[in-house]
């Protein structure tokens, strides 16, 4: 275990606050959301398509308990930051390998804020001509959102939280730990004054 082997050397950084979400919270949530996408897409050509790079942790997890023969694609959209609210404003980095044209898509997302970036992900997909296009993300953070989005999978909702943890990085670090943890403004208040006063030009 991440968190146990590697105490001195991760859990206890100082920019780590409280636990929000136990690594076995976390599992068992996972598994629920596993096990509903089974039943939801039986009989169905189901493709995920995984958001690099917070996502990937998640999407492991989460296969295994999809009782389902499925395909995985992977899409890479340009960042903006450590779990920062999206602009809108994306660039595909990396786009998808496989055809969507007739198939279930059920993308993957580790956190969405506002759902613009989201947004402008899906219309993209739906000119493709897939047959559906669901979402399912780790964590919604509602209270950021500006756009009609309709999440139908997700395992947890937070506040106006900074978090990392189980794929959520803080300058592409922690991503490895086994549960969430909320960050500690104290700590990274440069960074989230930083981020703010960019948003807002």
């Amino acid at each position: 275990m991440i968190e146990k082997s590697n105490q001195k050397n991760i859990n206890t950084a100082e920019i780590l606050g409280r636990i929000l979400f136990p690594g076995e919270e976390i599992q068992r949530k996972v598994k629920e959301l596993g096990n509903k996408i089974t039943l939801d897409y039986e009989s169905k050509e189901l493709l995920i398509v995984c958001i690099l790079r917070g996502a990937v942790i998640f999407l492991t997890d989460l296969i295994r308990h999809i009782d389902l023969p499925l395909s995985i694609d992977f899409m890479s959209i340009s960042s903006y930051g450590f779990n920062t609210p999206d602009s809108g404003l994306v660039k595909i980095t990396k786009d998808l390998d496989e055809n969507i044209e007739g198939r279930h898509v059920l993308i993957v997302e580790d956190i969405i804020d506002t759902g613009l970036t989201l947004s402008y992900l899906i219309r993209n997909l739906k000119a493709r001509e897939p047959e559906s296009i669901e979402i399912c993300t780790l964590i919604d953070r509602a209270v950021r959102r500006i756009t009609n989005l309709k999440i139908k999978y997700c395992a947890f909702n937070i506040e106006e939280k900074y978090v990392v943890g189980y794929g959520l990085d803080y300058k592409q670090k922690y991503r490895n730990l086994e549960s969430i943890y909320e960050l500690r403004t104290d700590r990274v208040k440069r960074d989230i004054e930083s981020l703010k006063f960019s948003l807002n030009k």
